[in-house]
């Protein structure tokens, strides 16, 4: 199966920043200090090319208070709570607790104020909680995703090709190759409450290759997510070019406005898979021939316990199937074996048996067989579910979001936009291991200059 990893990094000509990969750093075995060369080493080739830190990128997030009596600039109190969350913090509390015992030369990083006896000043814990009340979080969360989209770009650029040209078209050989991809989802703030009562959700969007979050929007319950998806298309696609881009989201928004949004005006292509909610095409799929179609592509995975082996049928699009934009339409199947013991009624002895289990998907898409072949099917259908595995799940478990006491106002919606951006620059500096990260940095507090793009102190330069 094709990795995200297999993308090409071409150089564009006329821009020698742009293409030049930055290397995934390698953990050394030199513990502590080698850990903090390598993001050193991987932040300074970020910095170079998207020109700046992170708090460049909080200073264009408009600053609701007064000009009259600010003592702490809004990018300097903004880095300096992404630096607690990315010390371990999960709650507001433990946040401006963090921030006030701050290190001098991180204050100093972060232009803060000395006192008449030279000391930096941290804000205190009520002044990041009025500017957590006041804040508006959907300005937080696009400037955020435009750093994070940046950054991706450098890492895997896009092959440079003619104004509106698919940059993905297939070369003199014919072979279709694997295209960038964005995968949209919500997720429940279970612990936050809405000023209807109801519990809010966040609709966020993340890229296939490192997962990290470059666009999110704020939506009432669950069915608020297909409303809200051509917008937040719109906010990514108003910085960056979406144009044969491949965008995966789960059944629920597989309906045909979304089919003609994608490809009409964003230029790019879509994988839907269908269910029940559109139950006349999901019908005529299922009635396609898959017995008699020969499996293009299988994958098998082996761990945890378990085989997985996942197969996959392609057909071109029948020619009364009413989708817009459809080329190919498939068939998934995924089988998963696993060994278990149970215990024999009649006998105290452990029987070792052998439990299957299959799980059959159909889908379409509007990428015809030169642009996309089984094996990148198949990738982009699992691809997707990161967003599910590596983002939901670490907020839940890594920050215990769920657990949040932040309940209302803008304040829960802050939280998880800083805890959207701790995990993109810890995915991008190459670490996969999010709660291991964590420990490191909360050991070793240097490591956040790194990850932040923050100019070397006399201590982290040791």
């Amino acid at each position: 199966m094709l990795t995200q990893s297999d993308i090409p990094a071409p150089s564009r000509s006329g821009d020698s920043s742009v293409g030049s990969k930055v290397p995934a750093p390698r953990v050394p075995a030199d513990g502590v200090a080698g850990v903090v060369a390598a993001l050193v080493s991987v932040t300074a080739g970020m910095r170079e090319a998207t020109g700046a830190g992170l708090p460049a990128c909080f200073a264009a997030v408009p600053d609701p208070r007064d000009r009259r009596g600010r003592r702490y600039s809004l990018a300097s109190i903004l880095g300096l709570c992404t630096a607690a969350v990315l010390a371990g913090e999960v709650d507001l509390v433990g946040i401006t607790a963090w921030v006030s015992a701050a290190p001098q030369d991180l204050l100093a990083a972060m232009g803060l104020r000395r006192n008449g006896f030279g000391v930096y000043v941290a804000p205190h814990p009520d002044t990041v909680e009025r500017v957590f009340e006041a804040l508006g979080g959907q300005d937080l969360a696009d400037a955020g995703g435009r750093y994070l989209m940046a950054r991706h770009l450098e890492v895997h650029p896009v092959p440079d090709c003619e104004p509106g040209a698919d940059p993905w078209a297939a070369g003199p050989d014919g072979a279709p190759r694997l295209r960038h991809g964005l995968a949209a989802d919500g997720k429940a703030l279970r612990g936050a409450v809405g000023t209807d009562g109801k519990i809010p959700y966040q609709f966020a969007v993340a890229t296939h290759a490192d997962t990290v979050v470059v666009g999110e929007r704020a939506i009432g319950p669950k069915s608020g997510e297909v409303p809200a998806y051509q917008p937040l298309l719109r906010t990514v696609a108003a910085t960056t070019d979406l144009t044969g881009w491949v965008l995966t989201q789960d059944a629920g928004h597989t309906n045909r406005p979304t089919a003609t949004f994608v490809v009409e005006e964003l230029h790019a292509h879509y994988v839907m898979i269908t269910k029940g909610n559109t139950p006349k095409t999901y019908a005529q799929l299922d009635a396609l021939p898959w017995e008699t179609t020969p499996i293009a592509h299988t994958t098998t995975d082996i761990g945890h316990g378990r085989r997985e082996t996942r197969t996959i049928r392609v057909l071109e699009a029948p020619e009364d199937l009413d989708w817009p934009h459809v080329a190919q339409v498939f068939l998934l199947e995924r089988t998963t074996e696993r060994t278990i013991y149970r215990r024999d009624k009649k006998s105290k002895k452990l029987k070792k048996t052998r439990v299957k289990h299959c799980v059959a998907a159909l889908g379409m898409t509007s990428m015809t067989s030169t642009q996309a072949g089984p094996e990148h099917l198949m990738t982009y259908v699992r691809s997707h579910w990161g967003i599910e595995n590596k983002i939901h799940w670490v907020r839940d478990v890594t920050f215990s979001e769920d657990a949040s006491r932040v309940r209302t106002g803008s304040r829960p919606r802050i939280m998880t936009t800083l805890r959207h951006l701790a995990i993109g620059l810890i995915r991008q500096a190459g670490y996969t291991r999010i709660a291991a990260t964590i420990r490191k940095i909360r050991n070793s507090p240097h490591l956040i200059y790194a990850l932040m793009g923050l100019p070397a102190t006399n201590q982290t330069a040791t």
